[in-house]
């Protein structure tokens, strides 16, 4: 049956590898469920409450991505725009977090109204396909730096900006030796090698700290302390519907939501793109994204679903790609880690032994395997190779994958007119320039 409904031999898996990759996928993605209620929480908003929306959405909606759409994506509320909930909405510009919430469910009926009617999957489509590759390998490096960053390899330097951390700290050992690790295991080709790296490597830390070691940037995995936990605080529960009239109120709104809707647009666009173009889902004669319909209406609902139960923007997420290296290759990855996080309502405690000294070396492998599609862009073509380059390189400097798409985009097409190829450029592309603009008028 399962073999059937998710199409498990035409895309050469099995189970064991889609349930392996999908707890690999989760693995990555844990840490979601420690950092997003700790970043809501900051605004007055219960720390139990965000935890239960955080795990219960991202569970519901990676379960809708994988029956859906039949893609090895899970959905989380997004890191950026959590950030963006926070700092920007409510403490920049004063807004309460029920009007937060409230900004994020009308993105989330906006997205739904350019999903069903075709809009999303028009733009997605519209993106040049030298452009999906360089936001595949783009993504690919921007998530082996949040993994080095996360294993503290490397550290914010105020005279260089960046450098390497202290190869003293245990906790970098500990990463460095999950890398190294999960790298041999991937070389000889085990199947669930990124998995075993990290359970290995948790092991490893959980010794390493009962031996007496500390880590100086990021802790060790400790044993856990119990196995089953719950608490519900269900005061999240609803709020948005409080919040519009606050949010109404100044018209600071437009800026709001525009924020939240470029965010989640092109995160998600760039995601989608970069995982089907590494299991072959975008056609090589068209360039489209097979089934992106389904997928974009999964994360619609995911984001509607996530405002309702209390939490931020729910988003597909880059780690998604951990999954598909250890594997994963069909919607059966995604409805393994929605399982995951439903689960973890109540395993709480078992879950806080796997450390980002554990998954850092995930992270980074799966950049290796995703930095693989800048052979498929055409570098002897200065036109399409600058705006590739740019895009790749803006994503990991400005911390953001829609600044890279944004910023490749404008690149591409100053190129392209630039090359006398002004007819080439499809009409939604200006109109998206325009979008662009504005939007780096905005945060600027």
């Amino acid at each position: 049956m399962l073999d059937k409904f998710f199409r498990l031999s035409e895309r050469n898996t099995t189970v064991k590898t889609e349930i392996m990759a999908g707890i690999t996928t989760f693995l990555a993605m844990a840490y979601i469920l420690a950092v997003n209620p700790g970043m809501l929480s900051e605004t007055g908003m219960s720390f139990q409450a965000v935890f239960l929306a955080t795990a219960i959405a991202s569970g519901v909606a990676s379960i809708l991505m994988g029956v859906l759409a039949d893609y090895p994506v899970a959905l989380a509320p997004g890191m950026g725009v959590n950030a963006l909930f926070t700092y920007t909405v409510c403490f920049t510009f004063g807004y309460s977090w029920q009007a937060a919430l409230a900004a994020v469910f009308v993105s989330g009926i906006f997205f739904l109204i350019i999903t069903v009617t075709g809009v999303r999957k028009l733009i997605i489509n519209s993106i040049p396909q030298d452009l999906k590759f360089a936001i595949g390998a783009g993504i690919g490096f921007f998530i082996a730096f949040i993994g080095f960053v996360n294993a503290g390899i490397i550290v914010s330097n105020p005279a260089t900006l960046v450098s390497f951390g202290s190869f003293k700290d245990p906790a970098v050992l500990l990463a460095l030796f999950g890398l190294l690790l999960t790298a041999i295991l991937m070389i000889r080709k085990i199947n669930g090698a990124v998995f075993y790296g990290i359970v290995i490597t948790t092991i490893v830390g959980i010794i390493m700290r009962a031996l007496g070691l500390e880590g100086l940037h990021t802790v060790l995995p400790s044993a856990p302390t119990g196995i089953i936990s719950f608490t519900f605080d269900g005061s999240a529960i609803g709020a948005f519907a409080s919040g519009f009239a606050d949010l109404f109120s100044e018209p600071t709104w437009i800026v709001v939501l525009f924020s939240f809707l470029f965010v989640d647009f092109f995160d998600t666009a760039g995601t989608l793109v970069a995982i089907g173009s590494n299991i072959g889902l975008v056609d090589k004669e068209t360039g489209e994204l097979n089934g992106v319909e389904k997928a974009l209406l999964a994360d619609s609902i995911g984001t509607l679903f996530g405002a309702t139960l209390g939490t931020s923007t729910v988003t597909s997420f880059v780690e998604s790609g951990s999954g598909v290296a250890a594997g994963g290759r069909t919607g059966l990855t995604a409805v393994t880690t929605g399982v995951c996080f439903l689960l973890a309502v109540f395993f709480s405690p078992l879950l806080a032994a796997v450390t980002a000294s554990a998954t850092s070396a995930a992270l980074i492998i799966v950049g290796v395997l995703m930095a693989g599609q800048l052979k498929e862009i055409q570098w002897d073509d200065l036109a399409i190779a600058i705006p590739a380059f740019l895009t790749v390189i803006t994503m990991c400097l400005s911390y953001s994958i829609s600044n890279g798409i944004a910023f490749g985009f404008l690149a591409y097409t100053v190129t392209q007119i630039g090359a006398g190829k002004f007819k080439s450029i499809k009409p939604i592309i200006f109109i998206l320039d325009i979008i662009f603009i504005a939007y780096f008028i905005t945060i600027s």
